[in-house]
């Protein structure tokens, strides 16, 4: 049995008698977005297009065991100088975690919860695509594990900066 919590997502049920637990609790499209704002003059274009991918995610805590991930996906599609189409995906998901330590938890916020959401993004990014009249897109696979290990990276060199910049005697007056 799980209970409401404030932002309307049903709080995992307490699970600490069996041990950790990860759950998924809400899977939803938090913005979508299309732009084809040079059409329909774009399709007669005998151009490559050339594609540029954002990717970001976000993560929220929305109670004490159950958080937000949102996988954002922007692919700009230009043909020339000229700007095909636009698609912006934000697909959300709550998840619940249980009886797991901060590190643990971190791991599945940054690995685990974006491949849940990563399909979703994927099949939404190519049906708005087909659905603007041009040829259908597929996302490739993303190594969400790699992207965490370079952002574990990322914040230790920070971190490395950080401690340098502490450690440096003040200059002479």
């Amino acid at each position: 049995m799980s209970e409401e919590n404030t932002n309307g997502v049903a709080a995992p049920a307490e699970n600490t008698a069996n041990g950790p637990a990860f759950t998924i609790e809400k899977i939803y499209v938090k913005d979508v977005s299309f732009e084809s704002p040079n059409s329909p003059a774009i399709f007669g274009e005998n151009v490559q297009p050339d594609l540029q991918l954002n990717l970001n995610q976000r993560v929220q805590r929305l109670s004490e065991q159950v958080f937000e991930v949102v996988l954002g996906v922007t692919l700009t599609c230009k043909v020339g100088d000229k700007t095909a189409y636009v698609a912006e995906v934000q697909q959300a998901g709550a998840f619940g975690l249980v009886g797991l330590e901060p590190q643990a938890i971190d791991v599945l916020l940054g690995t685990q919860c974006p491949a849940i959401l990563f399909p979703y993004v994927r099949t939404l990014v190519s049906d708005l695509i087909q659905a603007g009249g041009f040829p259908p897109f597929y996302l490739q696979p993303i190594n969400f594990e790699g992207l965490y290990a370079e952002t574990l990276r990322q914040r230790q060199a920070q971190a490395d900066g950080a401690s340098l910049a502490d450690a440096e005697p003040a200059g002479n007056a």
